[in-house]
């Protein structure tokens, strides 16, 4: 009888296990999916006027600074390979942004980042300027990261502005339809509430 009893328990440890790999599967890359029916609109249309990049920007900064708040503040290593496969995936759509552009650009005029132009901030015509930007950025939060990571308000401020850059995530393209007049190739599904905020984040004390 004993034995029995202990052969259920193996056996729904095993499952509640199985369980909470799958969960943690559809979490680091749930918040990724919603975009491959975007990508695969601007493949298929080869026009990005329905999609805003700087849902991408939005989307890129809120994770390099959840990256580096992980540093001062260890949360769940799930939510941080969330933020490593948010970051490819917005890599991606921008490449495939740049190419389109690219292929349809009447003009040979190309606006690059060293142009220092402000008015074609994150409009740039090379996918690299929107490597280098980013890896700036991460740099530039690397060296403040690595000189005040004693600050517990430095620490914070960082858990702060990687959620409120996610609480933005809807304005940019808010914005591009109110220009545009009109949703016409943009996937409904990239968009809040599809991809909620997964339970956990942000960190409070209670669950650290």
């Amino acid at each position: 009888m004993e034995a029995e009893v202990f052969i259920q328990a193996e056996d729904a440890d095993g499952s509640w296990t199985l369980l909470s790999l799958l969960a943690s599967v559809v979490m680091v890359f749930g918040g990724a999916l919603p975009y491959v029916p975007q990508y695969q609109e601007i493949q298929r249309s080869s026009n990005t006027e329905g999609f805003s990049t700087r849902v991408c920007l939005v989307l890129l900064v809120a994770n390099i600074l959840r990256i580096f708040f992980w540093i001062g503040k260890q949360f769940e290593v799930t939510l941080l390979l969330q933020s490593l496969v948010m970051i490819l995936t917005m890599f991606a759509m921008l490449h495939l942004c740049c190419s389109v552009h690219s292929s349809n650009r009447v003009s040979t005029k190309e606006h690059r980042l060293t142009d220092l132009d402000v008015r074609y901030f994150w409009k740039w015509s090379a996918f690299e300027d929107y490597l280098l930007f980013c890896s700036g950025l991460a740099a530039l939060c690397a060296a403040l990261t690595l000189l005040l990571l004693d600050s517990a308000v430095f620490v914070e401020a960082l858990g702060s502005l990687a959620v409120m850059f996610e609480a933005m995530l809807a304005v940019p393209q808010l914005l591009q339809n109110l220009q545009n007049r009109s949703t016409r190739g943009m996937s409904a599904c990239m968009m809040p509430p599809c991809f909620p905020d997964p339970p956990g984040w942000p960190p409070s004390a209670s669950n650290q």
